[in-house]
């Protein structure tokens, strides 16, 4: 008798996802989104410590103090809307890019610090966190009651860490020079700390939400050699793609090479998931292009300023490397 080869999962196309709980999306991506709030603000309550330091800097820092009360709730419903229409796969390929992406730009630095890389991770922050907690939550007592509880602290998180950046634009430098406001006070003498503390932040976050990634898209195959099939040609995309992106990033700066690379990003993704992937992740592809453009649109000033700073680090960099090549030739 002829044995039957069942068809993997993952290279059916059009199988229907998983409606047993559709509402269970929706905490999940309340909690990435605001995840994504929270090292927003942070990064805005350091940029505009930087630019207040600086008198080079100041229409940086009146851009950032503009009052824009709409916007910020508006940023949360619409990632947390997107977040939670993009599937599982795509979101778990969406953050195993962005790691590889990151190590390579973190090597290529050589301990340097590069502040643009905390916005252009935005998005992928969010599919992490929401990944990771939809798969460490699968199959627990309590499920919703869980992603609830974890929605609401995040909520909570995001709402004073909005609360303390509207707070340092506002009174800010009046209270740094005046020493009566314990928050500011503890902002003069340790805010730049805030970088090291997002990047061990994000280094936990993203270390757990590759590890669910990982096996979340492991979990269709049913065999060895299925999984070597998929993950081959991911594997040649994304080496090919941070190739690219790197020397993209050595000849142009600033918000048209961000979203150039985004849109590169997305493309990638798109011819993989045409040979390896069902329709729905065709269209989350797309999804997930929104949510990458739309990040970008809403931190356009952050992200100019973090251009700005990294691009005057820059110099600084390049005469230190040049005196330590002179002492070594010396």
């Amino acid at each position: 008798m002829r044995s039957c080869k069942v068809r993997s999962p993952s290279v059916a196309w059009g199988q229907p996802r998983d409606t047993s709980d559709p509402l269970l999306p929706f905490p999940a991506g309340l909690v990435g989104a605001c995840a994504v709030s929270v090292l927003c603000s942070l990064l805005k309550v350091y940029l505009y410590i930087q630019c207040a330091n600086n008198p080079e800097r100041q229409a940086e820092k009146e851009a950032m103090a503009a009052r824009r009360p709409l916007l910020e709730p508006l940023q949360v419903l619409v990632l947390t809307a997107v977040l939670a229409l993009v599937g599982s796969r795509v979101a778990a390929l969406v953050v195993l890019e962005f790691s590889l992406r990151a190590v390579s730009t973190i090597l290529s630095l050589k301990g340097a610090h590069s502040s643009q890389l905390y916005l252009l991770c935005q998005y992928s922050l969010g599919c992490g966190v929401s990944c990771g907690l939809s798969f460490l939550l699968e199959g627990a007592p309590h499920r919703s009651w869980n992603l609830a509880l974890a929605a609401g602290l995040a909520g909570l998180l995001a709402l004073h860490a909005r609360r303390l950046a509207r707070h340092v634009c506002a009174l800010y430098e009046l209270h740094s020079r005046q020493r009566y406001c314990g928050v500011c006070i503890l902002l003069l003498a340790a805010g730049h700390g805030i970088p090291r503390l997002l990047r061990n932040a994000l280094a936990v976050t993203f270390a757990v939400a590759d590890l669910a990634a990982v096996e979340l898209i492991n979990r269709d195959f049913l065999s060895t050699g299925e999984a070597v099939r998929f993950w081959t040609p991911l594997s040649i995309c994304y080496t090919l793609l941070v190739v690219y992106m790197q020397e993209e990033s050595r000849h142009s700066t600033g918000r048209g090479a961000a979203f150039r690379t985004v849109v590169m990003r997305m493309g990638g993704l798109f011819i993989l998931l045409l040979t390896v992937g069902r329709w729905t992740d065709i269209l989350h592809v797309f999804v997930s292009l929104l949510g990458e453009l739309w990040c970008l649109l809403h931190s356009g000033v952050l992200l100019e300023s973090c251009c700005r700073q990294d691009f005057a680090q820059q110099p600084r960099l390049d005469r230190l490397a040049g005196s330590g090549s002179g002492e070594t030739s010396r």
